[in-house]
């Protein structure tokens, strides 16, 4: 049921994903990153020389868009485009700037919206996003705003790339971070904001077990658990 979900919102690079795959896991919920699932259809408009920000290029593609979530025996969230796992790559650096602007785009959401919802009915979830707590999941149990300073968010994105092999430059990150805070927040549709009844945590001074820590109380208190 919703009442037992827990929604995590906040901006990109605030650690949203890891704090939740790891607070899932804790609590033997089902870890739903959403923001794999826009990820993936920004892969398949590139894959279709689509402008990711253009609705008459984007919407035509959601008519044959084959789309699946599977947790393998890793427990990780696996997605799949056309039959392929795509996990790895759609966290490439140009997909994440692509996906921010797929998820501006209203057919986008409206299409995406009961695959989400579907998860939270069927289990008993963590989602991470943009929008769960405000349109989502509205009766989540738990509603989280998970936030950082800009410089913090891209410091540790800057890490996370170089971790995986890839070029990552700080100064370029921080402006991709601004940039895009400054288009989430904008945005016509599901504009990112934190609902009022969600709690704001921020873990600009905390690493990852600290940060953790302060989740998991946070969540234990409100739920009874």
């Amino acid at each position: 049921m919703q009442e037992r979900s827990i929604a995590i919102d906040g901006p990109a690079g605030a650690g949203k994903s890891t704090l939740a795959r790891a607070l899932a896991r804790e609590l033997g919920y089902l870890y739903v990153d959403t923001g794999a699932i826009y990820r993936t259809v920004a892969l398949r408009a590139r894959e279709a020389g689509a402008d990711p920000g253009d609705g008459a290029q984007v919407e035509p593609l959601l008519a044959g868009l084959d789309i699946r979530m599977d947790y393998g025996g890793d427990g990780v969230q696996h997605m799949y485009l056309s039959g392929r796992d795509v996990t790895g790559a759609i966290r490439e650096n140009e997909i994440s700037g692509m996906a921010s602007k797929v998820a501006a785009l209203p057919a986008v959401r409206a299409f995406l919206l009961e695959f989400q919802r579907k998860q939270a009915r069927d289990h008993d979830v963590v989602m991470d996003g943009r929008d769960i707590g405000t349109v989502v999941l509205p009766q989540a149990g738990v509603k989280v705003f998970l936030t950082a300073a800009p410089e913090a968010r891209a410091r540790r994105r800057t890490l996370e790339l170089q971790q995986r092999g890839q070029a990552a430059d700080f100064d370029e990150i921080l402006r991709e971070i601004a940039a895009r805070d400054e288009q989430d927040r904008n945005r016509p549709v599901a504009p990112l904001r934190q609902a009022e009844d969600a709690v704001l945590l921020d873990t600009t001074d905390l690493d990852l077990k600290g940060s953790l820590e302060a989740l998991l109380t946070l969540v234990r208190g409100r739920l009874k658990l």
